[in-house]
């Protein structure tokens, strides 16, 4: 078996032509079990390594020295070189050994997590994530430790860099979970809550086999949002999956009767059924959006007001939805009108409101701009769309599993062709 310094030296004089760090990996994966022996030992050798020239030979003696316990003394000394490696490392080189980069990763993410200094690691984890995939489409499995640092941050804009790019090829089906779960969270962070809900049913809506904990999680909070920003919980799409259709109500119960209660309109009752369920609405770490609910059904109420009325005065406002004076409805109208969630204008001497239409006429120059864009993505995704279908057509993995389960056809079972068309 061949010593530290012997690989040290290895890593040294291998790292210049492809088809040297190709040879130099292969001694590496050899010399595995040798290193991660003598994993405490290793941070001194790193020493001796270029970490942009070495990247490779580095990575697999950061990976061996940080495989054992880290105690809160060397945390710090591996929080630096982590980075320090991230930030210098040879693309080339490290995605020859992805699964040992996106470990050493990991372990760093759970080191900011342990340090509670999770903001740390917020630009390493984005620049990791840039440097492990092979296009913007890639979604790799550390963009969900990006995204939960975010998260944990409260670097909310940050984790947009990342979410605002489509995917198109994806790893793991659980990367693609955490994904739409955690990018729902970021969007309500910012008050994006449409945004959220596209994250939150891509979650609850991915095939899937059998139900998983993110889905269910997923679903809770989506219950939560489109009764915040929509008022009510629309039906599942028609190509959610039969498993997510048949159990995603069993786990969410609770939630199910809160969309209930809400859609009765009382806002005392949903106020009781919040305080009777509080305990489990924190636990589930959903209490802050369940008391945006109950917040929004005033918004609701007053909404469902101008189906009906044209005018209306700010006490029968207030009496109607149960708030306690005419300035509260006021300020709630107010917010509203700011909001653009309903049109209307306050005669402040006789405190009478009256309601208007939609005056959006579709016909302006920012109207049109703003869907001409939404034309051209709509395209640009139909041309993906239809590339992807074209090559999984001649995929011959594909092509074998499709001839394998298609039925044998019998020319007895076709009518036969009248001959006045042969």
């Amino acid at each position: 078996m061949e010593s530290v310094g012997a690989v040290v030296a290895h890593i040294q004089g291998l790292s210049g032509s492809f088809d040297e760090v190709a040879h130099l990996h292969s001694l590496l994966k050899q010399s595995e079990d040798y290193l991660t022996s003598q994993g405490p030992r290793l941070a001194l050798f790193l020493e001796q390594l270029d970490p942009a020239k070495h990247s490779l030979g580095y990575l697999f003696l950061l990976d061996a020295c940080s495989s054992g316990q880290i105690s809160r003394e060397q945390a710090h000394g591996f929080l630096l070189s982590v980075v320090d490696f991230i930030n210098c490392c040879s693309v080339e080189q490290i995605r020859l050994a992805p699964d040992k980069f996106i470990s050493v990763c990991k372990r760093f993410k759970d080191q900011v997590m342990d340090l509670q200094v999770p903001i740390q690691g917020v630009a390493p984890l984005r620049t990791a994530v840039r440097k492990l995939q092979s296009s913007s489409e890639h979604l790799t499995t550390l963009h969900s430790d990006f995204l939960l640092l975010c998260i944990l941050a409260k670097c909310y804009k940050t984790g947009l860099s990342i979410l605002e790019e489509d995917i198109f090829e994806v790893d793991h089906p659980k990367d693609l979970f955490l994904y739409c779960y955690y990018g729902g969270m970021i969007n309500i962070g910012l008050k994006r809550l449409g945004k959220a809900l596209e994250y939150l049913q891509n979650a609850v809506t991915a095939p899937m086999t059998s139900l998983n904990s993110i889905a269910v999680e997923a679903y809770k909070k989506y219950i939560l949002v489109s009764l915040i920003h929509n008022g009510q919980v629309p039906s599942f799409p028609k190509y959610t999956s039969v498993t997510a259709q048949r159990n995603l109500k069993t786990y969410t119960q609770l939630y199910i009767d809160l969309a209930s209660c809400y859609a009765a309109g009382k806002f005392s009752e949903l106020e009781m059924f919040i305080q009777t369920n509080l305990e489990k609405f924190q636990n589930d770490s959903n209490l802050g959006l369940a008391k945006q609910v109950l917040a929004s059904l005033y918004k609701r109420n007053i909404q469902r007001l101008t189906q009906t009325y044209l005018t209306l005065s700010l006490q029968d406002i207030a009496n109607t939805v149960q708030l306690k004076t005419a300035k509260e409805a006021e300020m709630h109208v107010l917010q509203m009108i700011q909001d653009g969630e309903i049109h209307a204008t306050i005669n402040q001497k006789d405190g009478m409101v009256s309601f208007h239409e939609d005056p959006e006429q579709y016909k302006t120059c920012d109207m049109i701009e703003h869907i001409d864009t939404s034309i051209q993505r709509l395209m640009t995704l139909s041309r993906k769309l239809r590339s992807i279908d074209e090559h999984i057509s001649c995929d011959p993995a594909y092509l074998t599993k499709v001839g394998k389960e298609r039925p044998k056809f019998d020319f007895d079972e076709f009518d036969p062709v009248p001959h006045k068309f042969l």
